[in-house]
């Protein structure tokens, strides 16, 4: 429990520094150098993160997963800092907000697959563990992107920057404090640990595809949101951000207490819920109506986040976990980079009210596409204490039926 206890910490206020970082890019870099500059530099973070995040997998499966994380905190208290210091002078140069972004998102993706791996360490009910996180990364999404607009407005980037840069600091110390046992690995070299890794990827067929939809979501949704989203709805963008941080709250705690036999099914049915957020964005709504539909959005999102991560943790092997990790996290965040990269000129082109409400019409092709999937809608949930899986005849692949408790409910 204390060390559950520890990383909690650790792991909220890291996440309260990553829900600033966006809105203080979008508005502080937004003000020099407008969307277009927002956009390439949230690319470069997010590029620079999917680069390194297999090799990231591979060092917390060698050295654990707590000490990759420390030393991607102490990076990011680098570059964070570093533009905090920049910004002294007024306009940093662009390039300087390019590769301290770079560095960030290296960071990220070396700290990213060993969020998976570190759960089952110090929680023995990993779908529990991960809807409290869900909701604690839902609070910093409520606090994280109000406070960074009224810091930006009120204190200037300068403190909102190194405010940032503290909360990294703060998760590095409490995660040394963590107690957990470092794996002793066999003897291999990296591309042994890479081709493992992928292997055992691709020898889940629910989650590859799972993430080849996840890439256009990526592109056409979640990529261009920030940018496109924070220009349309302007100076009420941190209040609508923070109602979707609402709705996440709320969706982690419906996670901790529904446990559907066939969990992404049940999640790709909530996932519906998510076409509110671009499409309330697009139709340009009253505050209120806008803020409600990202309460729904982030109760679908957050309520889809728990059973896909809960499934990753609980259907690969504990030895390889950070590693599938890596790849699954790589491809379903490069999307994204791209999405990012293409706000800009997409602005340009198409007007963005226009392609948000495209991007809702993408969310319903996303949810249909994960239902039409079998492997995906039929994947069932394993039971915390490993149970052996049956395998279904011709399905290749085992599917684990959960004991149902009295009364009928699954455990």
């Amino acid at each position: 429990m204390k060390s559950f206890t520890l990383y909690f910490g650790a792991r909220t206020i890291s996440l309260l520094g990553d829900a600033m970082m966006p809105v203080a890019a979008a508005l502080a870099i937004g003000q020099v150098y407008g969307i277009a500059g927002v956009g390439y530099v949230l690319a470069v973070w997010t590029a620079s993160a999917v680069l390194v995040m297999l090799f990231g997998g591979v060092l917390a499966d060698r050295f654990g997963a707590r000490t990759v994380m420390i030393g991607a905190d102490v990076l990011r208290v680098f570059s964070q800092g570093a533009v905090a210091v920049a910004f002294l002078d007024g306009a940093p140069p662009y390039a300087l907000l390019l590769a301290m972004a770079f560095l960030s998102g290296i960071g990220a993706g070396m700290f990213e697959p060993s969020v998976n791996g570190m759960v089952p360490l110090v929680s023995k009910d990993p779908q529990r563990a991960n809807a409290t996180l869900k909701i604690a990364e839902a609070i910093t999404h409520l606090a994280g992107p109000a406070l960074a607009g009224i810091l930006v407005l009120a204190a200037g980037p300068v403190f909102v920057y190194a405010l940032d840069a503290g909360t990294f600091l703060v998760s590095a110390v409490l995660l040394l404090l963590v107690r957990v046992a470092v794996p002793k690995p066999e003897p291999s070299d990296v591309l042994s640990d890479l081709r493992r890794g992928w292997h055992e990827f691709k020898a889940r067929s629910w989650m590859w595809s799972v993430i080849l939809v996840w890439v256009f979501w990526g592109v056409l949704v979640i990529g261009p949101s920030v940018p496109l989203s924070s220009q349309v709805i302007g100076a009420d963008y941190g209040w609508v951000m923070a109602a979707l941080g609402l709705g996440t709250v709320a969706g982690g705690l419906v996670a901790i207490r529904l446990r559907p036999g066939r969990p992404l099914a049940a999640g790709a049915v909530a996932l519906s819920g998510y076409v509110a957020v671009p499409l309330t964005v697009a139709l340009g709504p009253p505050l209120p109506v806008l803020m409600a539909g990202h309460v729904l959005g982030g109760i679908a999102l957050a309520f889809w986040s728990v059973m896909w991560t809960t499934s990753v943790q609980t259907q690969v092997a504990p030895d390889v976990l950070n590693r599938v990790s890596a790849y699954q996290v790589a491809g379903s965040v490069a999307g994204m980079a791209v999405g990012q990269a293409l706000a800009g000129p997409a602005a340009l082109l198409v007007e963005p009210r226009t392609f948000l409400l495209g991007s809702a019409m993408v969310t319903v092709g996303v949810v249909a596409a994960l239902l039409l999937i079998r492997p995906v809608r039929d994947l069932g949930r394993r039971a915390v204490a490993g149970e052996p899986a049956p395998v279904r005849p011709g399905a290749g692949e085992p599917v684990t039926v959960a004991r149902p408790r009295r009364g009928g409910r699954p455990r």
